[in-house]
Parts: C-alpha cells; sequence; structure tokens
C-alpha cells in the first residue's frame, strides 16, 4: 500500500485555520467584517484575557436566516460569490468563505442570529468544528458571535500568543482602523468590561479620528479629495508635526479595506521627503477607490496585501497628491502646540430603541461612568474647546439623594448596580433618565479672536508683500534668530534654514544639468570590486551629472579627478563608496532618492554651523531667500525650520491673560 493518503475533516480544518486564524486580533478582523458586509450600523467588539478566553461580536444587521446557519461554517461557504467570474467583481469584505468554518474548528463557539421579521432567533454551538447544539431562541435582531477558549485544541498555536496585554492592544488596533474605515457605522470596543473605544457612526471621519488619537492629532491634519475616472482619494495625512516612529499611524484603505501596498506606501513616504526625519514616518488615513478590474485582493487569506495593475501611473498620481496637499499647506510649528482651529464633533446620538440589550447596558454605564470626569473638566476649563471635544452627559436619579450625601457618591453607587447587574434593576427607567446636555458656549470671542488671528498671521509671514513687516529682533545662542510680525513671534534656526536654502540652489542645479566640479589634485584612485565596477558604469551618467569625473585607470582601479563643487572635505574614497553601496543594496530607492540623500548632507556639511554669530544683513538676506522656496517650514532632514509663538500665548504665560 502507498504512503500517500487523504488528511480527515477535522484535520484539514485545522491546518487551514493556521492561515486565516492566527491570532485573536484574526477572528475579531474576521467577524466584524462580517458584520459590517451584514449591513450593521451598531457593532460591538468585547474581550477578555486578550481575546484569548473570550471574544463577543455583537451587531444589529440582516441576522442568518436558519437554513443558513450550519452551511455557514462549512469550508468555502459564503453569500458574497457564487462564481469565478466574481472574483474579479469584489465589493465586500469577506468572499473566501473560510473564517466561520476556521474560528469554529480552534474555539468553542456560539451564535445567536435573528431576522428582522422574524420572531424568534436561533443558538447554535460549535466546538472544535463538531456540532453541539442548535434550537430556536429569544434574541435581538442582528447576530452575536461569542468566541471561547482559542486554541483550545491546539495547545502548540495557544503556547505562542503573547501576553494578554499585548494581544488586547492588536485587538484594539483592529477596531480602530474598522472604525476609521466605516464612520458611518458606530463601534464599541470592551476590554475587560471596560469601554475603550466608542464611535458615534455620524458618517463623520474627523470624528472617528478624534475619538481614536485625540485633539492633538485631529487638529494637525490635512484634507485630500481627489477624484477621476482612474481612482478617487478622500481622507487626511498628517502634517509633520505628527510624525511617527513607525508604520503603525500609516493607514489607507482600498475599496473600503484596510490593506497594504508597497506602491501606496513608497508614494507617500516620499512624498513625505523633506518634511520628515529619518526613520519618522507620516500619519495617514486615507480611502482609495480603485476599479475592480485593476486589483487582485485574492492574494492570501488575510487579504492584507493587494496588488495594483498600472503600478507606475498609480504611483506619480499618489505622490503628487500627497505632495501637493503638503506644500499648499502652512506647517509652520507652534511654540505651544493645540492651538490649531478644530472643527466641533458632531453631537453623539443615543439611539436606545435600536441598541440590542446587552449593548444598551454597557452603553449606560459607560455613560455613568464618566458623569463626573466629565463634568469636572467643563467647570475646570469652560473654555470652547471643550464644548468641541464633547459633550457633556447628565442622569438624573429621582429621589435617592440624602441630604448630607454628595451627588458623586449617588453616582457611583448607581453605577455599581448597573455593573454588577442587581436583581431588580430595571433598566428602561434609567434608559428615560438619560439626557444630553450640551452646555451655553462661553464668551470667549477673544480666545476664538486669538486663534484666527494666530493661523492667518503665520500664513502672512510666508509672504513676499510681508517681508517690509518683519522686524529682526536679534539672535539668539548664536543660533536662532527672533522675527516680529504683527502679533506673532517667529524663532528661525539658521543652520537649518541655511541648509534648506543651500539644498535647494543644489537640486534645482542638479534638475538643470549644470552641476558644477571641483579638481581634485592629486587625483583620488579607488579599487572597487567587481560588483561595484558594475554597478558605477550602470550609473556612471549619474556620477557624472552630479560632479563627479571619473575614468578607469586599468585593471580594477579607477581615478577621481573631480568631484561636486558643494563637496566640502573631500579627502578620502568614503563618500564616493557611500553612494556605491546605496545603490547596490537599495536599487529600488533609485537615482534620484540617492542624489536627494548626498545633496542634503552635502548642503548640512556646508551650512552655516548653530553658535556662530552673523550680522543682521546676513540673516535678513538668508530669511528672504527661505521665504521664497516651496518647503520652508523643514531641512532636508526633516527638522522644522520656523517655529511661532504668538503674542497672546507669552501673556498667558506672564499671566496677563487669565
Amino acid at each position: 500500500m502507498g504512503s500517500i493518503k487523504l488528511l480527515d475533516k477535522d484535520t484539514i480544518n485545522k491546518i487551514a485555520a493556521g492561515e486565516v486564524v492566527e491570532r485573536p486580533a484574526s477572528v475579531v478582523k474576521e467577524l466584524i467584517e462580517n458584520s459590517i458586509d451584514s449591513g450593521a450600523d451598531i457593532i460591538t467588539c468585547e474581550i477578555k484575557e486578550g481575546g484569548k478566553s473570550y471574544i463577543r461580536i455583537s451587531d444589529n444587521g440582516s441576522g442568518f436566516e436558519k437554513d443558513d446557519i450550519k452551511l455557514a461554517f462549512l469550508r468555502h461557504s459564503t453569500s458574497k460569490i457564487s462564481c469565478e467570474e466574481d472574483l474579479e467583481h469584489i465589493k465586500s469584505l469577506g468572499f473566501r468563505g473560510e473564517a466561520l468554518s476556521s474560528i469554529s474548528s480552534v474555539s468553542k463557539l456560539e451564535l445567536l442570529s435573528k431576522k428582522k421579521d422574524d420572531f424568534l432567533g436561533n443558538r447554535y454551538v460549535i466546538e472544535g468544528g463538531t456540532e453541539r447544539s442548535f434550537a430556536e431562541a429569544g434574541c435581538p435582531d442582528g447576530t452575536t458571535i461569542i468566541v471561547r477558549e482559542l486554541f483550545f485544541n491546539t495547545p502548540a498555536r495557544r503556547k505562542f500568543l503573547k501576553s494578554t496585554n499585548t494581544e488586547a492592544g492588536y485587538i484594539s488596533d483592529i477596531v480602530n482602523r474598522l472604525a476609521i474605515s466605516h464612520p458611518e457605522i458606530s463601534f464599541r470596543f470592551i476590554n475587560q468590561g471596560k469601554t475603550m473605544l466608542f464611535t458615534n457612526g455620524n458618517g463623520n471621519e474627523k470624528d472617528a479620528l478624534y475619538q481614536i488619537y485625540g485633539r492633538d492629532v485631529a487638529s494637525n491634519l490635512i484634507k485630500i479629495d481627489y477624484s477621476t475616472d482612474a481612482f478617487s482619494v478622500v481622507g487626511y495625512v498628517g502634517k509633520p508635526a505628527i510624525l511617527r516612529g513607525n508604520r503603525i499611524c500609516e493607514n489607507y484603505y482600498i475599496n473600503g479595506r484596510y490593506s497594504k501596498s508597497a506602491i501606496i506606501t513608497k508614494s507617500i513616504e516620499e512624498a513625505y521627503k523633506g518634511y520628515a526625519m529619518h526613520n519618522k514616518y507620516p500619519f495617514t488615513s486615507l480611502h482609495f477607490e480603485f476599479p475592480l478590474e485593476k486589483l487582485d485582493i485574492n492574494v492570501h487569506p488575510a487579504k492584507m496585501e493587494v496588488r495594483i495593475a498600472d503600478g507606475d501611473f498609480y504611483y506619480a498620481k499618489i505622490f503628487q497628491l500627497v505632495s501637493d496637499a503638503l506644500h499648499s499647506s502652512n506647517l509652520i510649528v507652534d511654540a505651544i502646540p493645540g492651538k490649531e482651529i478644530f472643527d466641533e464633533p458632531a453631537k453623539p446620538e443615543l439611539n436606545l430603541n435600536s441598541v440590542p440589550q446587552s449593548f444598551e447596558e454597557k452603553r449606560i454605564e459607560n455613560t455613568v461612568r464618566n458623569l463626573n470626569l466629565q463634568q469636572r473638566m467643563f467647570d475646570a476649563k469652560n473654555e470652547t474647546e471643550l464644548i468641541k471635544e464633547a459633550p457633556v452627559y447628565s442622569v438624573k436619579i429621582p429621589d435617592v439623594k440624602p441630604a448630607n450625601e454628595e451627588p458623586e457618591n449617588i453616582i457611583n453607587e448607581k453605577s455599581e448596580n448597573i455593573i454588577n447587574d442587581e436583581p431588580g434593576q430595571n433598566v428602561t427607567n434609567i434608559k428615560n433618565n438619560i439626557e444630553i446636555l450640551v452646555p451655553a458656549p462661553a464668551d470667549n470671542t477673544a480666545a476664538k479672536d486669538f486663534e484666527q488671528l494666530s493661523f492667518v498671521g503665520k500664513e502672512e509671514f510666508l509672504k513676499e508683500e510681508s517681508l517690509v513687516k518683519h522686524r529682526i529682533i536679534g539672535q539668539v545662542f548664536g543660533t536662532y534668530w527672533i522675527v516680529e510680525m504683527d502679533d506673532n513671534m517667529f524663532m528661525i534656526d539658521q543652520h537649518a534654514a541655511h541648509e534648506k536654502v543651500l539644498y535647494e540652489r543644489t537640486m534645482k542645479r542638479y534638475k538643470e544639468d549644470r552641476m558644477g566640479s571641483q579638481a581634485l589634485f592629486p587625483s583620488l584612485i579607488v579599487t572597487l570590486s567587481l560588483s561595484e565596477i558594475e554597478v558605477l558604469n550602470r550609473y556612471m551618467d549619474y556620477f557624472r551629472r552630479l560632479g563627479f569625473e571619473i575614468e578607469s585607470f586599468g585593471d580594477r582601479e579607477y581615478q577621481i579627478s573631480a568631484v561636486p563643487v558643494d563637496l566640502f572635505d573631500f579627502s578620502s574614497d568614503v563618500f564616493f563608496h557611500d553612494i556605491l553601496d546605496q545603490l547596490t543594496n537599495s536599487p529600488l530607492k533609485g537615482e534620484i532618492d540617492i542624489v536627494i540623500d548626498k545633496i542634503a548632507t552635502m548642503s548640512c556639511k556646508a551650512a552655516i554651523k548653530g553658535n556662530t554669530r552673523i550680522s543682521t544683513a546676513e540673516a535678513e538676506a538668508l530669511i528672504k531667500e527661505l521665504l521664497s522656496l516651496d518647503n520652508p517650514y523643514h531641512c532636508p532632514h526633516g527638522r522644522p525650520v520656523i517655529i511661532s509663538m504668538s503674542k497672546y500665548e507669552i501673556e498667558k504665560k506672564f499671566k496677563r491673560i487669565l
């Protein structure tokens, strides 16, 4: 008898589950995407122990037909596609029909689902791929799926999961991204009984970004809105003030799906060259819509990687869009952050009647729990910004306040009752006693005027006609120049400013093919390896455009008789070998990228150093040329060149304004 045999069904399912269900976050992603496809506009995700012991996904979507429930847990069963041709026109988030089968094969899963028009729903329990029970049950409209003891029957996979907090962090990232990609859906994320995220589902993406990332991020965003027959993109890119140390906030969505594409990633990061320091990455939240025939999303079961046809065309267009957005925005850094104008988020709506009971109780719990904190914030600040941040909730609890007890104690007592689900607790009565109070805006006209004036002042500072308004106060620490204009003070780093000016001059000469050279005497002789010779010959025109004069000197030796005119202190072959190494090790980086890096280095070496005294006339000429550039905000390495501080902010520091 031969040695080849067919695997049994359970083994096949566990192997397949390894691709789809990598960790608890994979379960959450697949189940929430199914909820979105079902038409839900309220989705709750609750986890315990990082999702290892408990995951609950509840929605108010269309629900399952009774006859479809068992069928949905078979491999490759789906309602999203029906034939091969449908793979080229996929609009749903799920389509492979593997998620429920894979999840149920490595966990203890319970499903509760009810169609809106049905009187009763259905409860289905399946453990390790084996059915345990199937019966009618009372449940709210929509679907609730509870996953317990993930990987209970595959201990090898379970022991490689990370700590509870780490796994919970992965799940939080998934929920955050889905909430941003679908701002029209109200998301709630509960970890260990505590609400970590709640979005109101009003369709405003900026409100969702505010709820997830906070005010500092939401107030430093640049809007992008572009549409043609080839593709469309809408969303936000962050100003350089909110750059990150990794790509975790570099989010973009392709046809509604959080995805990764080398083409899009490279085009965005290249657009930030000159704005970002080394190893700093932009904040983005961009929604792309591509023609379906240009995409291949069936690359991997995780559906994360997307291939895009006509990559060069899309790369150039996306690069230009992001570059234009950055160039057209005011990027002067505030010395005191957080004063940018921020649109008021829409008021959350408590749609109590359409929420399942368990979801409703958690909503009330969170409302009561946060009442005191929000009220104290409003009383302490009493500023318009707080009204922009969030409404203040009030809970009316009649006839329970003792004469000698503070309101805070009563609220805590009530919240404990809700959390503990004490018998007799009347949730309906509490529903009726919840209202949203939006306080009347305080008379803060002066602060509004300041914000508007500060914003306009920074814009005006860059205009050529404003140069006559500039008053150079002087130099501090031998490095920074202080300039006054109207009610704003600007501080300019002379080294960064001079470096930027030299960089732009040199780049212009390079693009116009008129780079100068300086002769070396004696000439420099370098010995190259065979791979380096191959790279040198391939890019010889590039070296000549940059200002090098190189010729063969016999065998593996080459003579360098001239170098770029701005390359100071060229006394060894280190710089030349550095360029060769980059071209050898990073062929995808491209010629222009190497040029930018090297010209930036050359400009930095040639620029005025810090702690160097220059005259006021020299500073004035430098500032004039700096402000004529397209991007005077950052040096070639991404450091800020100009920061601002308003008269209002200074007077607040000195307590002249309270």
